[in-house]
């Protein structure tokens, strides 16, 4: 069997422009915003650093009790966009979501830095805070409680993995003649493309 090709395959054709991306963009080329929805409705975006791609989809690492985790908790749908400016280039995603193994959550958490550990443990992610030393103080508590390098993830903390039903790849042109294509997922396996109007 032939392996996939940018032409059929939308994993291949997005590999190959995050590769281009980390070779041109000044930060973070795997930055990526993420939109949810909230309990009544409502759009809900921000910015999240994409950490894995398999060929199943797009994972990212956060305290599940987040606003994010709750929302993906609560509708397990979401949209990604990747915006490379220095490309003149963008990809969207659009699927359902799924929570990754406990271990691929632990694989990940384990080689974050020790501080990035200890703010897992300290921050009560998007919940009011009072002022930066109830953080700081938290922060004290946590390495007090965590002396060494051994850190357990904590049990809220893991990852979602988006699971592609759409991309669509835009590419920036002259006169605003864009080129955008677009992959559908085929319930049975395989991909559908189409290309559409800038």
């Amino acid at each position: 069997m032939s392996a996939p090709d940018a032409s059929t395959d939308p994993f291949t054709l997005f590999r190959a422009w995050l590769a281009e991306a980390e070779t041109s963009e000044p930060n973070d080329p795997n930055a990526m915003c993420l939109a949810t929805t909230t309990a009544d409705g409502f759009p809900s975006a921000r910015m999240v650093l994409l950490k894995g791609l398999d060929t199943r989809g797009f994972v990212f690492f956060t305290n599940r009790e987040s606003r994010k985790g709750g929302e993906l908790l609560a509708n397990p749908r979401a949209a990604l966009l990747f915006h490379w400016k220095s490309l003149r280039r963008q990809v969207r995603v659009e699927g359902v979501v799924e929570q990754v193994t406990e271990a691929e959550s632990d694989a990940y958490y384990a080689t974050r830095p020790r501080l990035s550990r200890l703010g897992a443990w300290a921050s009560q992610q998007s919940r009011p805070l009072a002022g930066r030393s109830e953080l700081e103080a938290a922060l004290s508590t946590a390495e007090s409680r965590f002396p060494g390098e051994e850190i357990p993830r904590p049990p809220y903390w893991g990852g979602f993995r988006v699971l592609p039903a759409h991309f669509e790849f835009w590419q920036d042109m002259p006169f605003r003649l864009h080129d955008r294509r677009l992959f559908h997922a085929h319930p049975g396996g395989g991909w559908r493309t189409e290309t559409l109007f800038p």
